[in-house]
């Protein structure tokens, strides 16, 4: 078989396909034994039919012939991609030109192809990412926080303020519907109660004090008569910052220690949250640069794989769409004007990457493609050979190739754009490395195995699922 690609308009190539006689023989061997087996003949038993009867009953060798050329045209349109290593993303468009009757067979088909998008610019772009550094008021502020939860209530002879903890009894007759009543309710004044007005009426009220006020109450459309008794009024008491607290309160024997190990836990909270904001911040500028619409062919398989993820998710959970949409506040075609989006982001994302890689000359080794198997395999319990051959079956090992070129584009971008911080003072990689408190640092990059966010309508994912599941 022999293959050859020539440029049609727009985005769309023929790919002209010449098979030989010998291998269209092949194929009339193949199909002949097939229709062998279904096809019942009286006085013959299946899969003994000689091959002038099967002609004859199926209306001649030229039926037979045409029979076998349709079944063996997938498989030699396929065949044909990967010799050529065209990337289509829609069906195509098969019209046989000869062979029909004999001979050589010849087919041209026209198929639309992923696009080469242009990244001009990729080379100097710069990236805000959030600053790591932990202030002493930022210490501060966490310590106050254990204070607050080692507080004790006590007794106060007084008057209630923010920050009190009443004890109250409170009942509510609502017209028209059924009247609310709680008993020795603990509750922190100022910190907005559903009840509109109730923290107004509790500033200033003593133990023994009885307030009433009108308001609505939660699911009711009338105001309602609100009574409450102030049975007790108690205020937090924060324990000494000491030596003594802080080992009561963790596992350090001294306050020195307590913020140390404060410290160095928010920055490494803050180190993770810059890796993620320049990930986030990296894609979406590389994505900028991308001045073409992205192929609607591209979407909808990308929407057609998140519509199924969602459904999925919503299947295990025993949750159905409508109940999704009520609890999300959205309607169906909200939903999916959303999803459009991100599905089409996600098409921007695999593109911009694919481009990255072609500019930087950035390849999946072997060596990554035994990588990428050897999680895919631990991921789905199976073994990296079998994982292999049902891939290579399925048609989906390139696939595989094309995520991990694109992650380690990804990996590239981030190590070479500029950071600086929201006020553009520049941003050393050091600053983003995490603190694992074991003598080692994690830096950034590389990010080999992190989802570039989309399947790139042909990829396949880390794990074995969306179109490689299908192919398994």
């Amino acid at each position: 078989m022999r293959a050859t690609v020539a440029p049609v308009e727009g985005n769309r190539m023929r790919l002209s396909v010449e098979v030989d006689e010998a291998e269209v023989d092949e194929a009339l061997d193949a199909t002949m034994r097939r229709l062998a087996r279904e096809v019942r003949v009286p006085g013959f038993r299946p899969g003994r039919v000689p091959r002038p009867v099967l002609e004859a009953r199926l209306g001649g060798p030229e039926v037979l012939r045409q029979q076998a050329i349709n079944d063996a045209l997938p498989d030699l349109y396929a065949r044909a991609v990967v010799d050529t290593e065209l990337d289509p993303i829609t069906a195509p468009e098969i019209d046989l030109t000869s062979g029909e009757d004999g001979g050589p067979v010849r087919f041209d088909a026209v198929v639309e192809v992923r696009p080469t998008v242009a990244i001009p610019g990729y080379g100097g772009l710069v990236v805000t990412v959030p600053g790591t550094a932990v202030a002493d008021e930022d210490v501060d502020a966490q310590l106050e926080r254990l204070r607050e939860q080692s507080g004790e209530l006590v007794t106060a002879d007084r008057a209630a303020g923010d920050g009190d903890y009443v004890t109250i009894d409170l009942h509510g007759e609502r017209p028209g519907a059924e009247d609310l009543h709680v008993e020795d309710y603990l509750y922190e004044v100022g910190s907005g109660a559903d009840i509109a007005g109730l923290d107004d009426q509790l500033r200033g009220a003593k133990t023994g004090d009885i307030v009433q006020f009108s308001s609505k109450l939660p699911g009711a459309d009338d105001d309602a008569q609100i009574r409450v008794l102030v049975k007790e009024v108690k205020q937090k008491v924060l324990p000494d910052v000491t030596d003594a607290w802080a080992s009561e309160a963790s596992e350090f024997d001294t306050v020195a220690d307590l913020r140390n190990d404060l410290r160095v836990r928010m920055g490494r909270m803050r180190a993770l949250q810059a890796q993620m904001a320049l990930r986030e911040s990296a894609l979406e500028a590389l994505v900028e640069l991308v001045q073409d619409e992205p192929p609607a062919a591209l979407v909808e398989s990308e929407l057609r794989e998140r519509l199924h993820d969602l459904g999925h998710r919503l299947e295990v959970r025993r949750i159905s769409l409508e109940q999704f949409l009520a609890a999300s506040g959205r309607d169906e075609a909200t939903l999916l004007a959303e999803i459009r989006e991100e599905a089409a982001r996600a098409v921007r994302v695999d593109l911009a990457l694919r481009a990255l890689a072609e500019a930087e000359g950035i390849e999946a080794s072997d060596d990554d493609l035994d990588l990428a198997l050897a999680d895919m395999a631990e991921q789905a319990g199976t073994s990296v050979e079998d994982l292999h051959h049902r891939l290579e079956h399925a048609g989906r090992l390139p696939a595989v190739r094309s995520d991990r070129r694109k992650a380690k584009a990804l990996a590239w971008l981030l190590e070479h754009v500029e950071l600086v911080d929201e006020d553009g003072n520049p941003v050393s990689r050091d600053d983003l490395q995490v603190d694992t408190g074991e003598g080692t640092d994690t830096a950034v990059t590389p990010i080999e195995a992190e989802a570039t966010g989309t399947r790139g309508s042909g990829d396949v994912d880390v794990e074995v699922t969306g179109e490689a599941e299908e192919g398994l």
